[in-house]
């Protein structure tokens, strides 16, 4: 498992994918990513403190992932980026978390006192797929709401079930309202849910621009920030 890694093209950052606890809902239909999580905290804080150590600060951008949320990562951990932050002068830090902890959002910006881009795992601005479908449990109202709390949705494109419409209107809201985003093209895993060649071949055609938007990360495979498995 590849846990740290740097992206050298968009935004210029370092990337670790640390072990978490249990994510929260761990509920979604088409993630396995979860089974990278752990009850063990002991496991959890050495594996993590491991990684951090090769943090160097090159950018002065980090990026904390984890199969679930910044908040399943445990409190040593966290002191743990704190102290690398500090030492490193990272200016900019980048985390994910599940919309089941938007009101705490607040509590992650404050405790780290630098920049913070908040990701969530929208999927799609679709409501009744987001949740209905791939069982998200995330339910805000509209996209002003949504951006209340977040920064940088990641939308998923190429699930059967998913229409052009809803991927025409996905990338519309994506490029009109958020300064950051994440594209992942989805692929098949240990899941019921499966992909759609077809659709997807559709979006790169129609969309191929995205992939050199500076403003937007694109992932073809789940593992091109060079972390995973």
């Amino acid at each position: 498992m590849e846990r740290y890694s740097q992206i050298k093209n968009k935004i210029k950052r370092e990337i670790v994918l640390l072990k978490s606890a249990p994510c929260i809902w761990s509920k979604c239909t088409f993630c396995d990513y979860i089974e990278d999580n752990s009850t063990c905290k002991e496991e959890i804080i050495h594996i993590n403190n491991e990684v951090l150590e090769k943090v160097t600060g090159e950018y002065g951008i980090l990026e904390v992932i984890d199969s679930a949320s910044i908040f399943e990562l445990p409190q040593e951990t966290l002191k743990k980026i704190k102290t690398i932050i500090e030492e490193k002068k990272i200016h900019t830090l980048f985390v994910e978390s599940h919309w089941l902890y938007h009101s705490r959002i607040h509590e992650i910006r404050d405790y780290f006192g630098i920049k913070v881009i908040v990701k969530i795992g929208v999927e799609t601005f679709d409501d009744e797929f987001r949740n209905g479908v791939l069982n998200k449990n995330a339910h805000f109202s509209s996209v002003k709401e949504l951006k209340k709390y977040f920064d940088s949705p990641c939308l998923m494109v190429g699930i059967q079930g998913q229409t052009k419409e809803m991927i025409d209107n996905d990338m519309n809201i994506l490029q009109t309202y958020f300064e950051y985003g994440t594209i992942s093209i989805y692929r098949n895993n240990s899941t019921i849910i499966k992909r759609d060649n077809q659709l997807v071949c559709w979006f790169l055609d129609k969309y191929s621009y995205l992939i050199d938007d500076p403003r937007y990360d694109f992932l073809y495979d789940p593992t091109d920030f060079g972390v995973g498995d």
